[in-house]
C-alpha cells in the first residue's frame, strides 16, 4: 500500500490551467429546438413517452423560468406554462448529435474523457494553459459551436488544472457561462459549494463528513490527504483530495456491473398483465446488448413500483448465459412471486396498479469467464450444449434485426416495405407475445453517467 509521501508523488502536480470542462445546458431539450427552430425560445420539455401522467426528463431554460424542472409532471408543466412544448425523447438523436459535437471540439482540443451525453473533458496543450489563452480557446469553442453545428445548443465551460476542478467551474455559470478557476482563486471562489453538488460526495459521504465536522467546501479543502482516505473509508478519498487540489489524478477504469432498461407505464399498460408483457421486451432488449457486448449474465433482477404507492423487488440467480429463453422463464417466475406477493393470483381484480418496471441482468461474464462458472452448474452436458444452441439462435436473431437490409438481400428474399417507410428501427424477429406492442419508443435508454453505442438503437 502507498503512504502518503509515495501517493503524492504518484499523482502529478499541475500549474495553470490544463483542463476545459465542456457542460452542454438542457441538453435533450436544446437538441429538440436545434432540430425544430421554431421552438427557439419557447419553453419546451422532453417526456420518456406520451403521457399527461409521466415526469420530463429534461426542461429548457425557459421552461425552467416558470417553474418546470426535471421531474415536473407533463400535465403540471401545462399547468404552471400554458402553451409548452412537449417532446417524446429521442434518445438515438441525442447520442447522434453527440458524436457531432465532439467531433467539432476535438478540432481544436484532444479529447480527455467524454463523461456523460452532455459533459466532457478536453485537455489544453503547455502553449494554452494560461488564463488569457485558456479563454480565447474556449471562446473560439463557443463560436466554432454556434457557427458550425447549431447556436440553440449552448454549453457552459470551466476552465482548470484538474479535470474535477474544471467541471466545478464549468457549474458556476449556467447556461452559456465560462469560468476560469485557478488554485489561488481556491477555497473562495468555491466557498458557497454545497458539498453534494461535488461529484464524489455523495449522500453517504456527506454523512461521513459532517460526522467528521466538515460542513462546507472551506473545511473540506482544509483537510490533510490522510484525513480525507479515513473519512472515505478507502484511497478513493485521498485520491478525491489530490484531484480537488489541482493535481493530475489518473482515472481508474471501470467495468460493466450491469444491463438493464426500465420504462415509466401509461394508463395503457398498468394492469398486471400488460406490465408483464412490457417487462419481457424490456428484457429481450436488455439480452440482445448483453450479447452485443460479448457477455453472459448469471443472475437477474426486477423491479416493480405501483401506483399510487408500493414497490416490489426480487431477483433469480442462473447458470452464465446468453439465451434469452432462460432469462424469460426467470422473469416468469419472478412475475408469479410478485402476484402472489401481492394476493392477486395471476388477477387484475384488486385494483392494483403498476406505475414502472425495470429489469435488469448482472453477475456479468465474458465468455472465458463464463465458461469457468458453468462448470458444474449443469448437471450434464446436454443442458450445456442447448444453452450454447439457444445463445447462437438469439446471436442470428440479433444480427437480424440489427441489420435486415442485408440478411434479406443474402436470402434473396424481398425487403418487406415497412422498411423504407419508417426511419426508426423495426424488429423483424421477435416472439408472437410481443407483436404489436406500441411503446412510443423501446430503444437504449441515455443514463447521464453513460452514452450508449449507436449499435445499441438497431438491436
Amino acid at each position: 500500500m502507498l503512504g502518503d509521501d509515495d501517493t503524492a508523488r504518484a499523482y502529478r502536480p499541475v500549474d495553470r490551467l490544463a483542463w476545459l470542462f465542456l457542460d452542454f445546458n438542457a441538453y435533450f431539450a436544446s437538441v429538440e429546438q436545434h432540430d425544430e427552430p421554431a421552438l427557439r425560445g419557447r419553453p419546451v420539455i422532453v417526456a420518456p413517452l406520451r403521457s399527461e401522467h409521466t415526469g420530463a426528463i429534461a426542461a429548457s431554460y425557459e421552461a425552467k423560468a416558470y417553474g418546470v424542472k426535471r421531474g415536473t409532471k407533463v400535465r403540471d408543466a401545462r399547468r404552471l406554462c400554458p402553451g409548452i412544448a412537449v417532446r417524446p425523447a429521442r434518445h438515438d438523436r441525442y447520442v447522434e448529435m453527440h458524436k457531432v459535437l465532439m467531433a467539432e471540439v476535438e478540432r481544436h482540443l484532444p479529447l480527455g474523457k467524454i463523461y456523460s451525453i452532455d459533459e466532457a473533458a478536453f485537455r489544453l496543450s503547455r502553449s494554452e494553459r494560461d488564463r488569457a489563452k485558456a479563454i480565447a480557446t474556449a471562446r473560439r469553442i463557443k463560436q466554432a459551436l454556434a457557427e458550425n453545428v447549431g447556436p440553440a445548443l449552448r454549453a457552459s465551460i470551466g476552465l482548470a488544472p484538474s479535470r474535477l476542478l474544471a467541471k466545478l467551474a464549468a457549474e458556476r455559470v449556467k447556461p452559456d457561462g465560462l469560468t476560469a478557476l485557478e488554485l489561488s482563486d481556491l477555497p473562495g471562489k468555491l466557498a458557497d459549494m454545497p458539498l453534494t453538488d461535488i461529484p464524489g460526495v455523495g449522500p453517504g459521504v456527506a454523512a461521513r463528513l459532517a460526522r467528521a465536522g466538515v460542513h462546507d467546501f472551506v473545511s473540506l479543502w482544509d483537510l490533510q490527504p490522510k484525513r480525507a482516505r479515513a473519512i472515505w473509508g478507502s484511497v478513493m478519498g485521498e485520491r478525491f483530495w489530490y484531484a480537488l487540489h489541482g493535481y493530475e489524478v489518473p482515472e481508474e477504469p471501470t467495468k460493466k456491473s450491469m444491463i438493464g432498461h426500465s420504462r415509466v407505464l401509461s394508463r395503457d399498460y398498468e394492469t398486471a398483465a400488460a406490465a408483464r408483457i412490457v417487462a419481457r421486451a424490456l428484457l429481450l432488449k436488455a439480452a440482445s446488448r448483453l450479447r452485443h457486448y460479448g457477455l453472459h449474465a448469471g443472475a437477474l433482477s426486477l423491479m416493480i413500483r405501483q401506483r399510487p404507492e408500493g414497490r416490489w423487488e426480487g431477483g433469480r440467480r442462473f447458470a452464465c448465459s446468453q439465451d434469452s429463453f432462460g432469462f424469460l422463464t426467470a422473469l416468469d417466475d419472478l412475475w408469479t412471486d410478485y402476484l402472489r406477493n401481492r394476493g392477486a393470483d395471476g388477477a387484475d381484480g384488486d385494483g392494483a396498479r403498476i406505475g414502472g418496471v425495470t429489469v435488469y441482468l448482472h453477475a456479468l461474464a465474458r465468455t472465458g469467464e463464463a465458461r469457468l462458472a458453468q462448470r458444474d452448474l449443469f448437471s450434464d452436458a446436454a443442458g450445456k450444449e442447448g444453452d450454447c444452441r439457444r445463445a447462437r439462435l438469439w446471436r442470428a436473431i440479433d444480427l437480424i434485426n440489427a441489420d435486415p437490409e442485408a440478411k434479406f438481400r443474402r436470402l434473396g428474399a424481398p425487403l418487406p416495405s415497412a422498411t423504407a417507410q419508417s426511419s426508426k428501427p423495426k424488429r423483424y424477429v421477435t416472439l408472437a407475445s410481443q407483436t404489436g406492442l406500441d411503446l412510443n419508443y423501446l430503444g437504449a435508454k441515455i443514463a447521464f453517467s453513460r452514452v450508449p453505442e449507436e449499435a445499441e438503437f438497431l438491436y
